[in-house]
């Protein structure tokens, strides 16, 4: 592939079936690290992704290369094998895949490179989303996006070149399936951010943090609690979503 497109703007999209069950492992990674079969393969995805920046760095491409590292959802929680918990970790969020509304199903790494454009060790902490990687590879391109519609995403560069200090999301609408479980909103005078969860999941045991018993969180029915008013937290203080918020504990 970059031997034909080196000389020329490409789009390079990798879609990894790691970390993913069932857990695919080749031989030579399997029994690699001290976090059993999940740990394996998180190994062997690093080798894949340090294999095409190698690539990219030994054509002398690492310069004109945007690079955006990320993944569709949190760790899954309920994945496991006889005894063994093959799911991830999300740190200190709550909930995980098949989540729509918890932080630790919608939350991800959000990791990019470009010497010379993006400065190094730069941590953003503003709320954006994968629907904004179409309008990151148009402004890339030097395009436009069609203006008959409305585009939900918005180019990523200026927040990263730091032009912009703050995202130009101000609501993000996170379902589960077609249902809609939570909107964050970016306050834009305050860069506070606020989120208010109209259902959740019912956690099965109910203080474990997922949904063991059915395999994975359900969306609708009798697997969510249904919240009115809705729960609402302040992300920016307590982004573990641990304290809801109520007109007593917050006159705002």
């Amino acid at each position: 592939f970059y031997f034909r497109n080196k000389h020329r703007p490409f789009l390079l999209f990798v879609s990894l079936l790691h970390v993913h069950t069932p857990l695919t492992t080749t031989e030579k990674f399997q029994g690699r690290s001290r976090h059993g079969l999940y740990g394996d393969n998180v190994e062997e995805m690093d080798w894949m992704v340090g294999t095409l920046l190698d690539v990219i760095d030994k054509e002398s491409l690492k310069n004109t290369t945007f690079i955006y590292f990320a993944s569709d959802h949190g760790g899954f929680l309920e994945a496991h094998r006889k005894n063994s918990q093959l799911g991830g970790w999300n740190g200190i969020y709550k909930g995980g895949k098949g989540m729509g509304g918890w932080e630790g199903g919608i939350r991800v790494p959000g990791i990019f490179k470009w010497p010379g454009v993006l400065p190094a060790g730069t941590v953003i902490d503003e709320p954006t989303s994968l629907m904004d990687i179409y309008p990151t590879v148009v402004h890339l391109a030097g395009g436009a996006v069609p203006q008959d519609r409305v585009i939900d995403g918005h180019t990523l560069l200026p927040l990263l070149r730091g032009t912009v200090r703050h995202s130009r999301h101000e609501f993000m609408f996170h379902y589960c399936g077609v249902f809609l479980h939570a909107v964050r909103w970016h306050q834009k005078d305050s860069g506070t951010v606020w989120k208010a969860h109209y259902a959740t999941p019912v956690f099965q045991p109910e203080a474990s943090g997922a949904c063991f018993r059915r395999g994975i969180c359900p969306c609708f029915g009798d697997g969510v609690t249904h919240h009115d008013p809705p729960l609402l937290f302040n992300l920016s203080q307590d982004p573990s979503e641990a304290n809801p918020l109520s007109a007593d504990t917050e006159p705002l």
